[in-house]
């Protein structure tokens, strides 16, 4: 949709505990007019599991291997 329609699809980020309505912002690019019906497919929604990892600081980085 996006090449053909020169529609753009904003991106974000959707955090763990968020349990409300998604929403997706489009912007036309193009210069036609664009309608979208209940049910079209306007986005993908990409589940990714993010890591929790304690940081630690220190003064010196180590050789990798």
């Amino acid at each position: 949709m996006a090449s053909k329609m020169v529609i753009a699809v904003g991106r974000g980020l959707v955090e763990g505990d968020y349990t409300g309505e998604e929403k997706v912002i489009l912007g036309n690019q193009g210069k036609a007019d664009c309608l979208f019906q209940a049910g079209d497919q306007i986005a993908q929604l990409i589940v990714e599991r993010i890591a929790d990892a304690d940081a630690m600081e220190v003064d010196k980085l180590g050789i990798s291997e």
